[in-house]
């Protein structure tokens, strides 16, 4: 653009160019939220593969101890070591590399919390790219550090480098562009130019591919000898009976026996749809008091690792009878709560029969009408309390009962909730279900509305694939994502939203799959 003569105009024209630059440059929030969002998963995913190498040495050491595979242990378990002391290694490394790039994008501690600017396109290029004494040249550095960190791994056992390493997920191939100027350059290719918090993305990136790789190396190791074992290590007796109430004549039935628990292996414990927190010894204890009048079912469900290392539920009921008071009683049916958005049923039960009881209930969008004699649906539109006055002509009973949210349900791919799964098998999945499992009320139903699905790694190495979906399928932006994925890559789904009870609401959880 020529720039006129006239030193006003000439002015204007000079700020639009700067202007035009600094609008070029601009990084928008919602790439960089997307960007922290990837990052967070991915170091998710790094401490489900640290958890799992954990559990595998510790099967090492019990294997090293046991005379009948002392020998292969004592073969197997220092090359595993090997592969962890590698992996760690390198993982500090790149760590001092994001608190390095972190100053260089004017890192500082605000509160106790370190901020930094995020969209800074220089500090990475500053860092990785240039040379000193204009910056730092750790591109290079890095490259040839996870190359090298790549030939050991596989130089361990020559078994590991025939049947891991076609499959180890860190895969140091020059990522595809556009830009001729460094097409042949790796860290050019991942760093010119790149914002802060998409470097770091980045590196926590090879970070994960590290730990995988260690854990493939470990497990292969591990298999040499035998799987997994779980030890049950808390034994405690236990009594139950059939029923706690009983009349002249019934028949009286107690369970007792020893039970065996593992605080490796804590088992997840539910009962009508609510966790159980575990005592120190790995088993659950619940606590209710009781108000329903008549019979009455708990439903118990409890999921463990079995020493095979695969994962059992067993779901259970609990069956007690309170017995029916004198007086007048009003109780829920089902909880001691009213839920938004259900019909709750609520019972009067004694006084001086249900033609001389009557009912009234108060409270925000609250509203009730009869069902049968003593029986009554209580609809609840808002969250907070309802107070419930029940009367037979002598006696009054005033209860006042919290109104609470259904509990939100849990999203599902293919039926799992995120983690290593074989790529072939995730291409076929078609979508994201919501389910609400052993929940108290039968029935309740949520519908995915949407969510956003983003892809990393192997697949993804030029630029990370992102697509908005609405409905709970995927669509045919989402689906050509998924034929692009393979071994080595992540996929993260956060952002979904779904509809039920209460109204629409979006769920704190994610999903974040390793492909294997």
């Amino acid at each position: 653009m020529s720039l006129p003569k006239e030193p006003r105009q000439k002015m204007i024209n000079i700020m639009y160019l700067v202007l035009t630059a600094l609008l070029a440059l601009n990084v928008s929030a919602e790439i960089l939220n997307a960007f922290k969002t990837v990052e967070q998963s991915l170091s998710n995913a790094t401490k489900i593969a640290e958890q799992k190498n954990q559990d595998i040495f510790k099967s090492f050491q019990r294997k090293l101890d046991d005379p009948k595979t002392h020998d292969k242990a004592q073969i197997w378990m220092p090359k595993a070591q090997a592969a962890q002391k590698l992996a760690d290694d390198l993982y500090a490394y790149i760590e001092n590399l994001k608190v390095e790039l972190k100053k260089e994008s004017g890192l500082k501690l605000v509160e106790g919390k370190e901020e930094y600017k995020e969209d800074d396109l220089e500090a990475s290029t500053r860092l990785f790219i240039s040379n000193p004494p204009e910056g730092k040249g750790k591109g290079k550095e890095l490259f040839d550090r996870l190359s090298k960190f790549k030939q050991q791994l596989l130089e361990i056992d020559p078994g590991i480098k025939t049947e891991v390493g076609p499959t180890l997920p860190l895969d140091l191939s020059i990522p595809k562009t556009n830009n001729k100027a460094g097409q042949d350059d790796w860290a050019y290719n991942y760093f010119h130019m790149t914002p802060t918090v998409a470097s770091i993305t980045i590196l926590s990136k090879f970070q994960n591919d590290v730990k995988n790789s260690e854990a493939q190396v470990v497990e292969y190791c591990h298999k040499e000898i035998g799987e997994v074992e779980i030890i049950y290590d808390e034994f405690q007796a236990f009594a139950g009976t059939n029923s706690t109430y009983l009349m002249p004549g019934e028949e009286l039935v107690i369970t007792a026996g020893v039970g065996a628990f593992s605080k490796a292996a804590r088992p997840t414990v539910s009962i009508d749809g609510a966790n159980v927190p575990l005592k120190p010894d790995g088993s659950a204890e619940y606590k209710t008091t009781v108000g329903n009048s008549g019979s009455n079912t708990k439903k118990v469900r409890i999921s463990f690792v079995k020493p095979d290392g695969t994962t059992s539920t067993v779901e259970k009921e609990v069956k007690y009878t309170v017995g029916v008071p004198a007086g007048l009683v009003v109780s829920t049916d089902k909880t001691r709560v009213f839920y938004q958005g259900l019909d709750n049923p609520l019972s009067i039960t004694g006084g001086g029969g249900d033609e001389k009881v009557s009912l009234s209930v108060e409270g925000p969008g609250v509203s009730s009408h009869k069902a049968g004699p003593g029986q009554y649906i209580v609809n609840c539109e808002s969250l907070g309390m309802a107070t419930v006055t029940a009367t037979d002509g002598k006696r009054s009973q005033k209860v006042t009962i919290p109104i609470k949210a259904v509990p939100p349900p849990k999203a599902t791919v293919g039926g799992k909730y995120g983690g290593p799964i074989p790529a072939n098998q995730f291409r076929v999945q078609k979508g994201v279900a919501a389910e609400l499992k052993d929940f108290v009320f039968e029935g309740v139903k949520y519908d995915v509305l949407s969510f956003t699905i983003y892809c990393t790694g192997t697949g993804f190495t030029e630029n990370i694939g992102l697509a908005e979906v609405t409905g709970p399928y995927f669509n045919a932006e989402a689906q050509a994502l998924l034929k692009r994925c393979q071994p080595g890559t992540t996929v993260v789904i956060d952002e979904i939203k779904v509809k039920g009870p209460g109204g629409t609401r979006m769920l704190e959880q994610n999903l974040s799959f390793t492909l294997q």
